[in-house]
């Protein structure tokens, strides 16, 4: 029987990673990743020296059927993305599904660790019994219905937004909900972190006060 390992990795600082999550990238015969550059980084910096494969949201179809393959040859492959928990927002999610289907005889196991979701969660102080994760908006098509919809519901709603976009948020949000609270947890675990709360409206005026804030990836979450 083959395995696939969901192995979470590092958002950041490098030393997030857990020791089963070592363990298990030494034992595997192959790792696929998004950029190979970005997972051999990881690896060296503990002494891993493995075949990396790329998998992304661009591999055509036949270099994921040449992926589903690699289970009749190995016994051990592991999936990681670039930063946290692979199928997060991630094409991961894709190969996951084709496995169940079309290798049925795989076991899948996951290899839990960092998440950019839940560390922001952790420090946001919202209650969080029940919310709600949108991951990210459409860019075009769908997006202010889909944003509408969101901001209805009771309870936290979380988004991940991109350097390129997150002052748009901000102003869709300020002119439906201009008083709601809001946490933005900015490159967690980086160097140049910074988790900042307020309404739309404040933290819009924050980020414009200091354009180095809108640098970077980041979770927002509507309380």
């Amino acid at each position: 029987m083959s395995n696939l390992y969901i192995v979470a990795t590092p958002i950041g600082n490098l030393k997030d990673i857990t020791l089963r999550a070592l363990e298990t990238l030494k034992l595997s015969d192959i790792i696929l990743c998004e950029d190979t550059r970005t997972t051999k980084k990881l690896l060296s910096a503990y002494d891993i020296s493995k075949k990396c494969i790329s998998f992304h949201k661009f591999s055509t179809e036949k270099e994921i059927e040449s992926i589903l393959n690699l289970f009749d040859t190995y016994e051990h492959v592991s999936l990681v993305s670039d930063a946290g928990t692979p199928a997060v927002s991630d094409p991961g999610s894709l190969l996951i599904q084709l496995v169940k289907k079309q290798k049925t005889d795989v076991k899948i196991h996951a290899i839990v660790g960092a998440s950019a979701l839940t560390g922001a969660i952790s420090v946001s102080g919202f209650p969080m019994s029940q919310f709600t994760f949108a991951g990210f908006l459409p860019h075009k098509k769908g997006r202010q219905k889909k944003l509408d919809e969101l901001l209805t519901y009771p309870h936290s709603i979380i988004f991940y937004e991109s350097t390129h976009r997150i002052m748009k948020l901000l102003e869709e949000i300020n002119v439906r909900q201009p008083d709601r609270e809001l946490l933005i947890c900015k490159e967690l675990t980086k160097i140049h972190e910074n988790v900042l709360t307020g309404t739309a409206s404040d933290l819009k005026v924050q980020l414009e006060e200091d354009p180095s804030l809108q640098k970077g990836e980041f979770v927002l979450i509507c309380k």
